[in-house]
């Protein structure tokens, strides 16, 4: 069965993370992906946090799966001509340079723009245009901490703390995916491509969206009464770390389970939903607070919520995270264990819906990869290993018209 973007050509000039998710998912979605590559060098996560001497990280494989590698030297007259005509017959282009780089290189929107009217230009940078942080470097953890993430995530008292979860990385490249994909509707409703700028600082706000709402709800009221400082602690003017709260107006708290001492994931996550508070009180034994005038209503748990939480932490401390979860559920209590990485990469049901897939490469063997989080009814996505570096050089230099011997002299003169 064919893909939807079966047909759609795009050339790759991104590295790292934030770019290569994106075009990955391309890729899966049946786009033909080019990854351009520095002669010799190739993507900087090909090297990066090794298991194996000598062979393509993990970090590189995971993220360029399904493409076509092509070493290219484009700061070379030669390279910038080839990179010209892949350009001219491309559908999209993505990279994730420094502000200006494809500028100097000669490879601006506008440049682009000449060279194929229909082309979509994808480019994430870290900040918004005319941003004044336009200039910084921009990785993971530092998106986290300019698009607001950082400052809400952490200990009431304590300093601002990462996310485990990308949001800075592949939630930016997933954020342009859209943008893409968007991009190519409009160009078959108009036949004209266009620009797609995604910044980390955008993509990151997005997943902050909720934050924004309370900073306005605290601007208006002086205080955010789902918050556990509430009514314990002075707010300040801006929205604080809110630890383990759930983030709604719906109480939800982190609870230790029976192994906690041994193992650091032996936590639940339970939500206590106002109208199934009956239930959760007869599952934990304390019937008494159903008509408690100080536990009965939603309202007038609030200054008691921690001798909740507390209540509840007493119940699971004998049980493990899935004895609790197996138990709350029959009650329709929401609730979740802590699953470590490990737990999900080995999880049968996971392996067999497609989320955590095994995929062979040429040199290091098998390894698995998460799968196509979408799943669509009408197909399928196959994920297949990623490439070596210039795999595909004389394949795709060859569709260009170029001879055997004018391949080897554009080798021999550093060019690919």
């Amino acid at each position: 069965m064919k893909l939807p973007l079966e047909g759609i050509k795009v050339i790759d000039f991104t590295g790292v993370q934030a770019g290569p998710s994106c075009t990955q998912m391309l890729a899966w979605l049946g786009a033909d992906v080019l990854k351009i590559e520095m002669p010799g060098k190739g993507d900087v996560t090909r090297q990066q946090l090794r298991d194996i001497p000598g062979k393509d990280g993990l970090y590189f494989t995971m993220l360029n799966s399904n493409k076509r590698s092509l070493e290219l030297n484009t700061k070379t007259p030669e390279g910038k001509e080839i990179l010209t005509k892949l350009l001219s017959k491309a559908d999209v282009f993505v990279e994730n340079f420094a502000p200006g780089s494809l500028e100097r290189m000669g490879f601006g929107w506008e440049s682009l723009q000449e060279i194929n009217a229909r082309l979509i230009y994808g480019t994430i940078k870290g900040f918004p245009e005319n941003s004044p942080y336009g200039d910084l470097k921009t990785y993971e953890d530092i998106a986290q901490a300019a698009g607001g993430a950082a400052s809400v995530t952490g200990l009431i008292e304590g300093t601002p703390l990462m996310s485990g979860a990308a949001v800075g990385d592949s939630n930016t490249g997933m954020h342009l995916l859209i943008g893409i994909l968007t991009a190519i509707i409009h160009r078959e409703k108009t036949g004209k491509g266009q620009k797609v700028y995604m910044s980390m600082q955008d993509a990151v706000m997005n997943l902050c969206r909720v934050k924004f709402r309370d900073q306005q709800r605290l601007e208006r009221n002086g205080e955010l009464t789902e918050y556990p400082q509430y009514p314990h602690k002075p707010f300040g003017d801006t929205v604080p770390r809110g630890e383990n709260a759930s983030g709604s107006g719906v109480p939800g708290w982190m609870l230790k389970c029976k192994n906690w001492k041994t193992d650091p994931n032996d936590y639940v996550y339970v939500i206590f939903q106002p109208w199934g508070w009956k239930d959760v009180c007869n599952v934990i034994g304390k019937p008494e607070w159903i008509t408690d005038p100080e536990f009965a209503t939603p309202e007038a748990r609030i200054p008691h919520l921690f001798d909740v939480y507390n209540a509840v932490e007493s119940w699971t401390i004998d049980k493990d995270k899935h004895e609790v979860v197996e138990i709350m559920r029959k009650s329709e209590i929401p609730c979740g264990p802590v699953l470590t990485t490990k737990e999900l990469m080995y999880d049968k049901s996971l392996r067999k819906n497609g989320s955590v897939v095994e995929v062979e490469h040429k040199e290091r063997g098998s390894y698995f990869t998460i799968g196509c989080p979408q799943k669509f009814s009408a197909f399928t996505p196959k994920i297949t290993g990623s490439p070596l570096l210039g795999e595909h050089n004389v394949e795709v230099l060859t569709d260009l018209g170029y001879t055997e011997q004018q391949i080897k002299t554009l080798k021999e003169k550093g060019v690919i």
